[in-house]
């Protein structure tokens, strides 16, 4: 059975599934639609999918709320409002919880950024990935640099926190390019970024097109002189890396995402939404139907759309909270690790990984994957958990 403290952090995570357009390298469960969405119905489908998932996570206090997409900035500030409205009237809301909003520069005006912060949004999250126009095109995206960098300056104006995207080691991208672009977005940067290397997924366009050759990423010594390279400008910025693919400054953590990595309980809502729930004790895996439409039948005819609702053995919690954990700078606590598993991790790995510079132990007892085993991080976590 999982202790998890009523006292401990609670988040919620908004799905809104909905895009302008669909970009090539994204599997995540977004949709276009060409014809107008519904967005009072919607709104009333998160409020009764709230208050079902509500009901089975009393007393707790939410700490963060985080609308990810999909394009939430394509939502009305009412839409939001509701939502918001709809989660506090089921749960108490910390003093000073952290609500942030993804928004995408071709979505961004100061009208709809004052409604987002009126309705009560504290935190954006803007999807700028790219800092050069040609990569921006060949990314699918729909804004240019300059766009980019407005939709910036306006959330500076009207938020006291943002963060902003980027992806590198893209296609023929040279160090000196990357730290060009790099030391460009650290400049406007706030207290976040979020820095990804191009993966390519499966049943993605741009995985079509890397299977016929016709996309080339940068092999693995030129990925990790773009990696090694990220942190030290970053850190030169005082913007070091806390996550293996995160950055800020001290306070500046995206706490929603923290509540994630370090295995704390969060409430998925909305389309293809994911969650981690404890119930009468046991911690239990939770994910929506991930179609907008059927999700909203389903929400309407059995008051949420919940299609996965599985009790997690003492194994995948510990294997969850090593996978997560891990890619943290902090690292995990190996006694919570040994609760949650019911055995302790092998001594004689832990010391192997340890001659090899993969992982340190910190002298508060804490494992943590150096800096050099970043770039390893599925193998190192793949050996711990064997």
């Amino acid at each position: 059975m999982l202790n998890m403290s009523l006292t401990s952090p609670f988040a919620v995570y908004v799905h809104w599934p909905f895009c302008l357009s669909k970009c090539p390298y994204c599997d995540f469960n977004s949709h276009v639609r060409r014809t107008g969405i519904d967005e009072a119905r919607f709104a009333r489908a998160y409020q009764s999918e709230i208050a079902a998932i509500a009901a089975r996570t009393p007393g707790r206090t939410v700490s963060s709320i985080f609308f990810g997409g999909g394009t939430p900035s394509l939502m009305q500030p009412v839409t939001v409002g509701t939502i918001l409205d709809a989660i506090a009237g089921h749960w108490a809301i910390a003093p000073d919880v952290e609500v942030t909003l993804e928004a995408n520069p071709t979505s961004v005006e100061a009208r709809r950024f004052r409604g987002f912060r009126a309705a009560g949004v504290n935190r954006v999250s803007l999807g700028v990935q790219s800092l050069d126009d040609v990569a921006l095109k060949a990314l699918g995206r729909l804004h240019s640099v300059s766009e980019a960098l407005d939709a910036v300056a306006i959330a500076r104006s009207i938020f006291d926190r943002y963060s902003f995207d980027l992806i590198y080691a893209r296609p023929q991208q040279t160090p000196a390019a990357w730290a060009a672009e790099l030391e460009r977005a650290l400049a406007c940067a706030g207290d976040h970024l979020s820095l990804y290397q191009l993966t390519i997924e499966p049943g993605t366009p741009f995985f079509e097109l890397h299977k016929a050759g016709k996309l080339t990423l940068p092999d693995e010594d030129l990925a990790r002189e773009l990696y090694d390279l990220t942190q030290i400008l970053c850190d030169e910025a005082g913007m070091p890396a806390y996550e293996i693919s995160n950055h800020a400054r001290p306070g500046g953590e995206c706490r929603h995402n923290l509540a994630y990595w370090r295995g704390h309980d969060y409430a998925g809502i909305g389309p293809g939404a994911h969650g981690r729930i404890t119930v009468g004790g046991q911690r239990r895996a939770t994910e929506a139907e991930r179609r907008p439409e059927k999700w909203l039948m389903r929400v309407e005819a059995l008051g949420n759309g919940i299609v996965v609702d599985d009790a997690l053995t003492p194994g995948e919690a510990a294997d969850e909270y090593l996978l997560m954990g891990l890619r943290l700078a902090e690292g995990i606590d190996p006694a919570r690790y040994a609760r949650l598993a019911g055995r302790s991790l092998d001594p004689a790995r832990v010391a192997m990984l340890r001659e090899q510079g993969a992982i340190a132990i910190t002298g508060e007892g804490r494992l943590r994957v150096t800096q050099s085993g970043f770039p390893l991080l599925d193998a190192v976590v793949a050996d711990l958990a064997a």
